[in-house]
């Protein structure tokens, strides 16, 4: 699953530079999620990042994107081979 950032962002910018996967960005409103990137810190840490460190909790699994926590790992395997083959 991927996770999403709701309405009730207060843009604090806290939650972008906890990413390991760069999957968070500043959206027009607030910030979101590239739910082709967000692995929900599986392979990295044992509990979403962002989640952890949102004072508004306003980051929830994203319907539209339900993932399970093999196809997570498999994810998180393709966004690390890709970046190491990049400069």
């Amino acid at each position: 699953m991927a996770l999403m950032i709701t309405d009730e962002c207060i843009n604090c910018d806290v939650c972008e530079p906890e990413c390991p996967n760069d999957a968070i960005f500043l959206g027009e409103e607030h910030y979101d999620i590239d739910p082709h990137k967000c692995t929900e810190c599986v392979g990295h840490f044992d509990e979403p990042q962002c989640v952890q460190i949102c004072p508004v909790a306003c980051i929830p699994v994203n319907p539209q994107h339900v993932e399970g926590r093999e196809t997570l790992w498999q994810k998180y395997q393709r966004l690390q081979a890709a970046a190491d083959r990049q400069p």
